[in-house]
């Protein structure tokens, strides 16, 4: 291999992240061919990489697929479930889905097989955002945007404020930051409405574009490095 820099030798693992990886190379647990590292040092092949005295091994390659979810799938790993996402995909290598969609609703849904990811992308109070169209039965009120977006109890808590934008007579757009279970759809029949359609066009920064329905493909190199970015100040451990 072309030498590569040691912080993103060490989390190409898939123990850390770029950042963590510094600090793990500033507080002197990472040894370079028996040697102290510092922050700088770049791995050839052969090289010998210790952390806390111990080998690193190296990870599958890390795969993040974007896909287009139609209605009718749902976002389970089970493979009895005949409707599973992970049959439809049908992709060599072990992937699960990060999060849920409904089985009715269709949208954008990530899958990896990197368990680090997941955790980061999922905790609410990292606020990573996911932006949704959604179609109801009825005009929406004067007043739906302000109470939509102002929380509404549900699930023995408030939702959290989030963006709410009137699209047409009875479509709007919303931004949220967390994930309760059917939590638009448990929004809107508080507030007396039925959901007739649901898309979600947005998690993050990666956005479902022309991505066509059952549709799948693999994040771009600068869609991972936005993503990397984005992540870098989250947690993943649990609230």
């Amino acid at each position: 291999m072309d030498s590569i820099s040691l912080n993103k030798y060490i989390s190409d693992t898939g123990i850390c992240s770029r950042r963590e990886a510094d600090k793990f190379i500033e507080t002197g647990r990472v040894l370079l061919n028996g040697v102290v590292a510092i922050k700088g040092n770049r791995v050839e092949e052969g090289d010998e990489v210790l952390l806390d005295g111990k080998p690193l091994r190296k990870n599958p390659k890390r795969i993040y697929i974007a896909f287009h979810k139609p209605r009718g799938l749902t976002c389970t790993t089970d493979l009895r479930d005949k409707t599973n996402v992970i049959s439809y995909i049908n992709h060599p290598q072990r992937i699960f889905p990060i999060g849920r969609l409904d089985k009715d609703s269709e949208g954008l849904i990530f899958l990896t097989n990197d368990g680090d990811i997941v955790n980061k992308i999922l905790r609410s109070r990292n606020g990573h955002e996911k932006e949704y169209i959604v179609v109801v039965d009825k005009e929406l009120a004067p007043d739906f945007v302000k109470r939509m977006s102002n929380g509404i109890p549900i699930l023995g808590t408030t939702t959290k404020k989030c963006m709410v934008e009137k699209k047409g007579r009875a479509i709007f757009r919303i931004i949220l930051t967390q994930g309760l279970n059917r939590q638009i759809r448990r929004m809107c029949e508080y507030l007396g409405y039925d959901v007739v359609k649901l898309k979600r066009t947005r998690i993050m920064s990666i956005k479902l574009d022309d991505l066509a329905p059952g549709k799948w493909r693999y994040f771009s190199e600068a869609e991972m490095q936005e993503i990397e970015t984005l992540l870098e100040e989250s947690t993943n451990n649990y609230e």
